[in-house]
């Protein structure tokens, strides 16, 4: 059998995009980039078709033939970033209960976690409270309204905000959600916060604080009161919040997060939610764009 070798390219040959790709030794993607930028075309029958020898000419005279990598368009990890609020934990146990594309776990304070984000190592990130200004192109994936406060061993009541000071206190990094919620409280109150935190301890998630406790390394925490019954500590509560993920709008439509928000919309979400103290499953599922400087929910 006489294999015949394919013609070399006359100088008038039109070129798909895949061929132009090879030619410049870029991406395909990065073809419809250059369109943007003058890459000589011609449209043909729904597709673009590329003169030979006009594309070598323009790529040899435009210094903007070569400004992108020749790579694929980066696309975050499946992960999710989040203090270990017990929500995330019940919305990634259903997700995979349900067969939905794996989506890994980092722990991260909001802060850390907008941070990786935004730096497009992870697919969403645990936020609640309004968003830093500047920040766009996020959608914002409601799961539970919870309550935060302090925890203490059981049958000891935690103390007074003006006594934290004079106990052995597991607190957040200032960077964490629920210490700028506490934070406030002390101002309001006339407290100096960092008279309240000289002494303490920081840790990294609330399921740390609560263990810290529970463990006696600890007089008082600051945690939710979901993890306060998990561990069967006291709880006096300071206030609730909105919890939540921030997703990239861009990113709605991968997989994995069209996983995270039909399990977030199910109802046997909301079920597992109801049973977790200090959740109110209410609006559980709830997607929204979100705009700067407004408050997201």
């Amino acid at each position: 059998m006489v294999t015949v070798a394919p013609s070399p390219p006359t100088p008038d040959s039109l070129l798909t995009t895949q061929e132009v790709a090879a030619l410049l030794r870029i991406h395909p993607k990065h073809v419809y980039r250059l369109l943007k930028r003058g890459l000589p075309a011609r449209r043909a029958g729904g597709k673009w078709l590329f003169p030979r020898e006009e594309v070598l000419r323009w790529a040899e005279q435009s210094p903007r033939a070569r400004a992108e990598p020749p790579t694929e368009e980066s696309v975050p990890a499946p992960l999710l970033a989040a203090n270990g609020d017990l929500a995330v934990e019940a919305l990634l146990t259903e997700h995979s209960a349900q067969g939905h594309p794996l989506v890994g776990f980092v722990l991260a304070d909001r802060t850390r976690a907008l941070s990786l984000l935004e730096a497009g190592q992870v697919l969403a990130a645990g936020w609640h409270g309004v968003l830093p200004p500047g920040r766009r192109g996020l959608a914002r994936l409601h799961l539970v309204h919870r309550e935060v406060g302090l925890v203490a061993a059981p049958g000891r009541q935690p103390p007074a905000l003006e006594r934290l000071s004079r106990v052995r206190f597991a607190s957040r990094p200032p960077t964490a959600g629920v210490r700028h919620h506490l934070d406030e409280l002390l101002h309001t109150e006339g407290l100096d916060t960092g008279a309240v935190h000289r002494r303490a301890t920081l840790h990294a998630s609330h399921r740390d604080v609560a263990c810290a406790v529970a463990r006696g390394e600890a007089d008082v925490g600051l945690a939710s009161r979901a993890w306060a019954s998990r561990l069967g500590l006291s709880f006096r509560s300071l206030g609730h919040e909105d919890y939540g993920l921030v997703i990239p709008s861009a990113r709605l439509g991968d997989p994995a997060v069209v996983g995270l928000c039909e399990t977030a919309q199910g109802s046997a979400l909301r079920r597992a939610l109801r049973g977790i103290a200090g959740y109110e499953p209410g609006d559980t599922g709830q997607l929204k764009l979100l705009s700067e400087g407004k408050k997201s929910r």
